[in-house]
């Protein structure tokens, strides 16, 4: 049997075939790159549901059973048994580190954590209480100009010194901006603490005080990080793709990445959660917003819950879940948040309404209440969100430059406007 498909236009009868293509798993994909040349028409998927924009090798998930792997692994034994930098090192360099590769990569980053200090001015230029992502995408894009070699680089050496450089300096604009706000003294970051830890530590500190992070905290911030690495063609890593595809600058294609993680279906969905969580306030009002979410004449919608892309349980939630209620047992925390939180959890995963539509809590309902727990505010938690992202944009915008030569990103359309006016 060939490996094709047909397609008839029943229209006419008229019939043709298509390659039919095989990844190592997931569903099969039809090949359509020829099908306007052949029939004239363009197929439509409006949001891109049911059509694979690459190839890669980086990321798989599958959203009917709930699991998600990277390069291979799966996310849950990622969390359970490697760090966030053991999963940074996997992406880029395609393999997990050994303990000697490890440590001169976390030795890497933290000697190109610093930047170039004319770059805090344009936190300066930005309006007071300016939102952090606005800043961080400026300062990204603005290191297109510090950086100009990086502008038209073709080799995997540079590409990785690239990736580097952005992954080691964007929690420490982050922790700049985040001060820059409140006044506070800059805090530098420090050597001779971790990765995850150094961007706490920056958070926090004040010069001659002494910082005490528990271990919790770190683990806790270290698996959001972790767990928010790479998820495959979402509307981020997508827009990084597209413009990479342009042949636009590596600053340009992640800034665009952030200004599409930005919005509050994507990136900024967790921070929509902890308000949510806010607006209903006390338990005791849990039933009324459980009731209005069932009400189909209702415009609420409950947060947190349910995923495009999975039909079970987000893997990622599952190991948070466990997380948060250990982060809230050792630090002492016990707020009507949590238990708002906790009282949704319980009726969702146990009401029929939101079981047989497979709406289960999703990364972002716990990853919000860890962040707060932290006492990360609000507004951070999308940058925070970058933070842990950009390795995945970084090996997805890599994956594409190997895969060299790279067809601009150019979607069709289906014209439903005026049609000729001149007659």
């Amino acid at each position: 049997m060939a490996n094709t498909m047909t397609m008839t236009d029943n229209r006419t009868g008229k019939s043709w075939e298509f390659p039919i293509l095989s990844g190592t798993k997931g569903p099969d994909v039809v090949d359509i790159g020829s099908f306007y040349s052949q029939t004239g028409m363009f197929t439509f998927d409006q949001g891109y549901t049911s059509t694979a924009s690459c190839k890669s090798e980086i990321t798989f998930i599958d959203g009917e059973k709930g699991e998600l792997m990277h390069r291979g692994y799966g996310i849950e034994w990622l969390a359970e048994n490697k760090k966030f930098l053991d999963v940074v090192y996997l992406l880029l360099y395609k393999k997990l580190p050994s303990k000697e590769e490890l440590e001169g990569f976390r030795l890497e980053l933290k000697q190109r954590s610093y930047i170039n200090e004319k770059m805090l001015k344009l936190f300066d230029a930005l309006p007071d209480k300016a939102h952090p992502m606005a800043a961080l995408q400026s300062t990204v894009a603005m290191m297109s100009a510090y950086y100009k070699r990086d502008m038209n680089i073709d080799d995997i050496s540079d590409f990785m010194e690239l990736a580097k450089r952005l992954i080691a300096k964007i929690p420490t604009i982050i922790a700049f901006y985040y001060r820059h706000v409140r006044g506070f003294p800059q805090i530098y970051p420090d050597l001779d603490r971790g990765f995850v830890e150094n961007f706490l530590y920056m958070l926090r500190a004040f010069p001659h005080d002494r910082v005490d992070l528990k271990p919790i905290e770190v683990k806790a911030f270290e698996a959001v990080l972790l767990l928010h690495a790479d998820h495959e063609q979402n509307a981020s890593t997508s827009t990084v793709r597209a413009v990479g595809s342009t042949h636009a600058h590596p600053y340009a294609s992640i800034s665009a990445g952030i200004g599409a993680l930005w919005g509050h279906a994507h990136g900024g969905a967790n921070e929509g959660v902890i308000r949510q969580l806010e607006e209903i306030g006390t338990p005791e009002r849990v039933d009324e917003f459980i009731a209005r979410a069932k009400d189909k004449n209702d415009p609420f919608r409950l947060m947190g819950f349910g995923h495009r892309v999975y039909k079970n349980y987000d893997p990622r939630a599952k190991v948070l879940s466990k997380l948060r209620d250990q982060l809230i047992d050792e630090i002492g925390i016990d707020t009507n948040l949590i238990k708002v939180a906790k009282r949704i959890e319980e009726i969702a995963l146990n009401d029929d309404y939101f079981v047989s539509r497979k709406l289960y809590p999703n990364v972002d309902f716990n990853s919000g209440l860890i962040l707060k727990a932290l006492g990360i505010p609000n507004e951070m938690f999308a940058a925070i969100f970058v933070m842990g992202r950009v390795p995945g944009w970084l090996s997805q915008w890599i994956e594409q430059k190997e895969n060299a030569p790279v067809k601009i990103t150019r979607p069709r359309q289906l014209y439903i406007g005026a049609a000729d006016q001149i007659k």
